[in-house]
C-alpha cells in the first residue's frame, strides 16, 4: 500500500513498510519546508540544513555536495573550478567511479574534499536489513581503501532520497551520519540539461542561509555555471562550509 501526498508539484510517498522520499518545498531565499518527520530524524544523526544559520543571521554559509556516479568530463571540470576558487565540497560516490576513475577520486581527497558513501551500486536501502545495509556500505569502503589507500568519510546519502527511520537507525549504529539536502534541482539527466541562464536563476533565487546544496557533477550545465555561481554566492555574503562543520555538536 502506498500513500501519496502532493505538495506544490512535489510528491512525497510513504509506503506501508515505512519508506519515505525526501522532498523540499522551496521558499525562495528563506528556509524551505521539509517533510513532517524532519525534526524526528535529527536524533539519528541526519542533517539537511545548518540550523546555526538563520534567515537573517550575520553568518552566511553554504554546503556544496555532489552525487557522483560516473565521469563524462564534467567532474574534472568541476574539480578544476573548486580548486581555483578554493572551495571544499563533499562527493557521494559509487563503486563505478572508484573503479573506472581512480585518479579522479584520489584527486578529490588530495584537494581537501570529503569522499563519502552513496552505496556501492545506487541501491535503494530504505527497506533493507541491517545485514544488507552493512554489506553494501562496507563493500564500497573496501573498494575505496584498496584503490586509494584512504578511509572513506563516514557520511552517507540515500540514492534518490529514499529512506526510512529504521534505515537511519541502522546507519547511526554503523557509525554513519546521513546527509540529505535543502536545495536540489533537475540537473541529473544528460539528455535534458537545463538552460544555463535559467539554472543560474533557479539556484540563486532559492539560495538560503545554511543550505545543503545537492548537485550532480556529470551535469554540463553545472560545470558551466559553477564559477559564476560561486562568485555570485560570495557577492551575497556566503562562505562555504564542510560536512564536519555542519555536523559538529
Amino acid at each position: 500500500m502506498i500513500l501519496t501526498l502532493s505538495l506544490s508539484a512535489i510528491t512525497f510517498s510513504v509506503s506501508a513498510e515505512g519508506s519515505c522520499n525526501w522532498y523540499i518545498k522551496r521558499n525562495k531565499n528563506e528556509r524551505p519546508g521539509f517533510p513532517g518527520n524532519a525534526d524526528e530524524i535529527r536524533e539519528y544523526d541526519a542533517y539537511y540544513i545548518d540550523d546555526k544559520c538563520s534567515d537573517n543571521g550575520k553568518e552566511k554559509k553554504l554546503y556544496l555536495t555532489f552525487d557522483a556516479g560516473y565521469e563524462n568530463g564534467n567532474i574534472e571540470k568541476i574539480l578544476n573550478v573548486l580548486k581555483e576558487e578554493k572551495v571544499s565540497a563533499a562527493f557521494f560516490i559509487l563503486d563505478n567511479l572508484i573503479l573506472k576513475n581512480t585518479d579522479l577520486v584520489c584527486r578529490m581527497a588530495e584537494e581537501g574534499h570529503l569522499v563519502c558513501n552513496h552505496t556501492k551500486n545506487h541501491k535503494d536501502l530504505s527497506a533493507a536489513s541491517e545485514e544488507e545495509i552493512a554489506k553494501n556500505l562496507t563493500a564500497l569502503e573496501k573498494i575505496y581503501e584498496e584503490k586509494t589507500g584512504r578511509e572513506m568519510a563516514k557520511y552517507f546519502r540515500f540514492p534518490e532520497g529514499k529512506y526510512s527511520v529504521e534505515s537511519l537507525k541502522i546507519l547511526q549504529k554503523l557509525g554513519y551520519k546521513t546527509i540529505f539536502w535543502s536545495f536540489a534541482y533537475d540537473d541529473w539527466d544528460n539528455g535534458r540539461q537545463p538552460d544555463p541562464k535559467r539554472a543560474m536563476k533557479k539556484v540563486l533565487d532559492n539560495t538560503h542561509n545554511g543550505a545543503v546544496i545537492l548537485f550532480h557533477p556529470n551535469s554540463s550545465t553545472n560545470a558551466e555555471i559553477l564559477p559564476t555561481l560561486i562568485a555570485e554566492w560570495r557577492k551575497m555574503g556566503y562562505s562555504f562550509g564542510t560536512l564536519d562543520e555542519l555536523t559538529a555538536k
